[in-house]
């Protein structure tokens, strides 16, 4: 068995960050589709901030900005360490924490 080139290291590296930057769109596409859904199914009023994330996700600025999804993915795995275990109670607090982190995060990198 042949050892890979560096090159070849190199693009099998971007493949693995891309599809793990991949799948944690889709990740944050749905769950910003279900806050939606809970603003609406509670007939509250969305804050502009957290509005402003899940339309980042929903409309797939990511793509025309490039740095941002990899800045909120950080975010993201920095959360999963420090953030309290998710239950029924409190999945639509921390859920709503996310994304208004998200937007501050992006309004803080330029995005």
């Amino acid at each position: 068995m042949r050892r890979r080139t560096q090159e070849e290291r190199y693009a099998y590296n971007v493949r693995k960050q891309q599809k793990i930057l991949e799948e944690f769109a889709e990740h944050e596409i749905d769950w910003a589709g279900t806050l939606l859904l809970w603003y609406r199914a509670k007939k509250l009023d969305m804050p502009d901030e957290e509005y402003r994330a899940c339309a980042f996700f929903q409309n797939k600025e990511y793509l025309r900005k490039p740095g941002s999804l990899t800045l909120l993915y950080e975010m993201y795995v920095r959360f999963q360490k420090e953030l309290p275990e998710v239950t029924r109670e409190n999945a639509f607090d921390i859920l709503r924490f996310h994304f208004k982190a998200f937007a501050k995060a992006l309004e803080g990198g330029g995005f």
